[in-house]
């Protein structure tokens, strides 16, 4: 069975409405162009249940991936939250989960949404699109996830609020149809990192660092 992710089934149901509106009009109206129309609207519906699956994960070691995708920046650079932080950028196509999870046990202690433009998530740019800015308390220190909205992705959707536990593994929220997430993790606390660059992950599944004891 697939499992829809919450913020994506109403999109789901709305593609298959019109999937059989259409239908029932080629019943009473055959004609070409609803035969068409009415193929395209069904396999839009099929590729969004694709777009919007939610499937279990076995929860990796470590500090875990947010998002399912290909990392496409690792860095060492100071953040105004974190101070000396590492940056693991993930690009998430349109064909990967959209659901980002949570890197590492912790307490959501500020969520912020910032207004913006929507350029290609893959671009240097694209640091000024819409964005949701979490910023999580752990045993190692802070921890920062951005949601990047990109140019197909207009909306994110959060799970959590802020004052939430939320254990490492669970879901954080949703990017409607592909974008960019960054994670900031705090440097003095961080022994190995576990991926690079190209790298494809999944979210709450694969490492991205090891954390000092």
């Amino acid at each position: 069975m697939i499992h829809i992710a919450k913020g994506g089934l109403s999109w789901i149901i709305v593609s298959f409405a019109l999937f059989f509106v259409v239908l029932v009009l080629v019943f009473f109206i055959l004609s070409s162009f609803l035969l068409l129309l009415c193929f395209f609207c069904f396999l839009i519906s099929c590729l969004l249940i694709v777009f919007f699956r939610d499937p279990e994960r076995s929860i990796g070691t470590g500090i875990v991936a947010v998002a399912d995708g290909t990392i496409r920046e690792v860095a060492s650079l100071p953040d105004p939250d974190i101070g000396d932080s590492i940056k693991v950028s993930t690009f998430m196509n349109i064909h990967n989960v959209h659901v980002n999870r949570m890197p590492f046990d912790g307490t959501i202690l500020k969520i912020t949404h910032h207004a913006g433009g929507h350029l290609p998530a893959f671009t240097k740019e694209s640091d000024v699109n819409e964005r949701v800015v979490l910023l999580i308390h752990t045993s190692l220190g802070l921890m920062k996830v951005v949601q990047i909205a990109g140019t197909i992705a207009r909306r994110i959707v959060p799970y959590v609020h802020e004052g939430d536990t939320v254990k490492k593994g669970e879901k954080l929220g949703l990017i409607r149809l592909g974008s960019r997430v960054d994670l900031f993790l705090p440097a003095t606390r961080i022994k190995t990192v576990a991926i690079q660059v190209h790298q494809k992950i999944k979210a709450g599944e694969d490492s991205v660092a090891e954390p000092h004891g």
